[in-house]
């Protein structure tokens, strides 16, 4: 059982909000669309209503995650307008999913939009950035403060609908009460550090006021893109005693303001030379 608040906003910059949102038990979702104005769009909200359809189950499994990611690629493949050629999205999805009698957090992940976990004195991002700055990172060829200004931080190496590429990763990762996961675009992780949202996570407040206060801090660092959140805080969690008993390591990972618009495993693969979509 879960609590969660999904807040977007257009930013100062960018005239339209290609971002789209899905906050519905169990599937908690960001799209940040890439192509220009319309192609973004529809291309974020097709991933939306894709995994939409999985929320009228209580319980989803990974198949059918992988099922409506193949579906949302599918379909925008097939956008044949001017207005939505090149279109795609980068895919962040957070699912509560039951195994065995146990509750646990599904992180799927495409692109650069990420997810992270606060989970009692761990915080972590969950999802690897599938960038062109993270590749060199990795290689020791860019260090993190290089890549904050680097020509092509907003370069991805997978996207849905767009790039050569668009196999996800997954993460399988066992919940406990408490817990938070953020789900948010690089609107907000551009703007913000790790350091300042680890904070605004451990906030006492809830879920809707961390919310609203990760998209603020993100207009104040300056909003150059859109921002969007979704905050989802474990209440209850099935079969928890179990899984402490069992598991020696927390972390289970394999590896109202006017102002707002409020809607109320595996490893990663081996990251690959090559190029990118520009967002």
């Amino acid at each position: 059982r879960v609590v969660s608040s999904a807040v977007t906003h257009v930013g100062h910059v960018r005239a339209t909000n290609e971002d789209s949102l899905l906050d519905v038990p169990p599937i908690f979702l960001v799209a940040d669309g890439m192509g220009g104005h319309n192609a973004g769009e529809v291309a974020s909200a097709i991933a939306v209503e894709e995994f939409e359809k999985l929320t009228i189950q209580e319980n989803v499994t990974v198949e059918q995650l992988g099922e409506a990611l193949r579906s949302a690629a599918t379909r925008i493949g097939e956008l044949g307008g001017e207005s939505t050629l090149g279109a795609g999205t980068t895919v962040a999805v957070v699912a509560t999913m039951v195994l065995d009698g146990v509750g646990y957090w599904v992180v799927l992940n495409l692109g650069d939009s990420r997810v992270y976990r606060l989970s009692g004195e761990i915080f972590e991002q969950v999802s690897v950035d599938h960038s062109v700055v993270q590749e060199l990172m990795d290689r020791g060829e860019l260090t993190a403060e290089q890549a904050k200004i680097h020509p092509y931080r907003h370069m991805v190496t997978r996207a849905l609908g767009a790039g050569p590429e668009s196999d996800p990763d997954y993460w399988l990762i066992p919940a406990e009460a408490g817990d938070r996961m953020l789900i948010c675009s690089d609107g907000l992780t551009g703007e913000v550090d790790d350091t300042a949202i680890e904070r605004l996570l451990r906030s006492p407040a809830d879920v809707r006021t961390v919310s609203q206060d990760l998209v603020g801090r993100a207009l104040d660092g300056g909003g150059h893109d859109n921002i969007s959140v979704v905050v989802v805080e474990a209440v209850e969690v099935v079969g928890q005693s179990r899984v402490a008993e069992n598991t020696t390591s927390r972390s289970g990972a394999a590896p109202q303001d006017d102002m707002f618009e409020i809607d109320e495993d595996t490893l990663p693969r081996a990251l690959r030379e090559g190029g990118g979509e520009s967002r």
